[in-house]
């Protein structure tokens, strides 16, 4: 006579190993930034289009400027019809928000998503948003009791990752980008992608051992370029990361970061709007206009440099210094067309190295990651940078729908046995 308790402890057996297997594996963790204070800064989201979408499309998702989306990574806005040009499924943007204070917690709140038929959290964590957010976390952040029911046209908040650190990284001025980590992706592709060091990756991430995994979201500095604006300045605090552009003055003024440089150079922007005079006090140079005079003590160099706007005048600097040389043409990032394709000897290589940091760099859409509500950080120790928690999330639907399977089987098991 068989025994019918044999299979359905194997299947039992076997399902349980399986699922203890599947949950260890399907975590992600994200940096989380403690906070007590109600100041904002500049900061970046590493966001990959999960379908083709215009220029416009991409801001509204995250209800920011497309104008500053197209400039922080690098791409021309003199373009015609710049905004609605279509961008392809797979392209990885850089998308500048504003990082708040909320809870005691570094988040962006500010981005909100109108429900569809299709749609629900795990879609619009996973796929919409790339990663970035979590189906628990739109859930916790909307008080959602039910997910499987979402009525379309509902506005939910999506509570986005991002980092401030007193906007520096080893003492000197540092952007944050948020980077959903691949499949593909090691600590070393990212350091050298981003020109950082695997030990600062690690210090600011509070991380144990060099060791990432897909879904993990990593706060990642990249070097930039501050502003030394003064304080009634409406755009005081101003951060441009390096090889990256900003718009500032309500589209006037367009500042940049030139590579391997910690001098912030703004100029007029090409856009065609209404703007205050851009003219230097007591002298005939414009705004980004730089003269340089040979002497026999050194190099007399005059420069027209942006100061902030306030109360909608653009506010100007003139500077003149005595340098022991003329200083060269400075290198900024060329300027891209917008892109109509993905490069396809990209979409499956490592991360590339820092010298192809722009559109094309392809990240896969990773699992989503949900940060517990205490107990499971571990604590950084970074030097001279700043310190982060890693929050362990919890296993990804995909280990339910397979659990779910295995104790099918189970079940089907016991009915053949007896």
């Amino acid at each position: 006579m068989k025994n019918p308790e044999k299979p359905i402890f194997f299947f039992i057996f076997v399902s349980l190993i399986l699922a203890s297997s599947l949950t260890f594996t399907a975590t992600a963790k994200s940096t989380i930034e403690p906070c007590s204070s109600n100041d904002t800064c500049n900061s970046l989201l590493g966001y990959t289009l999960y379908t083709d979408l215009k220029v416009s499309e991409v801001a509204s998702l995250f209800q920011v400027d497309p104008i500053s989306v197209l400039l922080a990574n690098a791409i021309d806005i003199s373009y015609p019809d710049v905004e609605n040009h279509i961008l392809p499924s797979k392209l990885f943007l850089k998308i500048p928000i504003t990082c708040s204070c909320v809870d005691g917690i570094r988040k962006s709140v500010s981005t909100h998503y109108k429900t569809r038929p299709s749609d629900n959290l795990g879609s619009i964590a996973d796929s919409v948003y790339g990663g970035l957010v979590s189906a628990e976390q739109i859930q916790e952040a909307n008080s959602v009791n039910d997910p499987s029911l979402l009525d379309v046209g509902t506005s939910l908040v999506i509570p986005l990752p991002c980092a401030c650190f007193n906007g520096t990284d080893n003492s000197l001025p540092a952007v944050y980008l948020s980077y959903v980590v691949r499949e593909i992706d090691t600590l070393v592709g990212i350091a050298r992608r981003y020109s950082t060091t695997i030990t600062d990756l690690m210090n600011v991430n509070a991380m144990g051992a060099p060791d990432v995994s897909s879904g993990d979201i990593l706060a990642v500095p990249l070097s930039a370029c501050a502003s030394k604006f003064p304080r009634y300045a409406s755009d005081f605090g101003l951060i441009v990361p390096n090889g990256s552009y900003a718009l500032a003055a309500g589209h006037c003024v367009q500042c940049s970061c030139a590579l391997g440089s910690r001098n912030l150079y703004c100029e007029p922007a090409s856009l065609a709007v209404s703007c205050s005079s851009m003219q230097c006090r007591n002298s005939n140079l414009m705004l980004g206009n730089i003269t340089v005079q040979q002497s026999s003590a050194g190099c007399n160099v005059t420069t027209c440099d942006y100061n902030g706007i306030a109360n909608g005048t653009i506010l100007t600097l003139l500077t003149r210094s005595l340098q022991p040389r003329c200083p060269g043409p400075q290198q900024f990032a060329p300027l891209l067309a917008p892109p109509d394709t993905v490069p396809k000897d990209v979409m499956y290589a490592p991360a590339p190295s820092p010298d192809f940091d722009g559109p094309g760099s392809i990240a896969s859409s990773p699992r989503s990651s949900v940060l517990p509500s205490g107990g499971d950080s571990v604590p950084g120790n970074p030097a001279n940078g700043p310190a982060g928690s890693i929050s362990i999330a919890s296993a990804s639907s995909v280990s339910y729908f397979f659990i779910t399977f295995l104790i099918s089987i189970a079940s089907f098991s016991l009915v053949l046995s007896s």
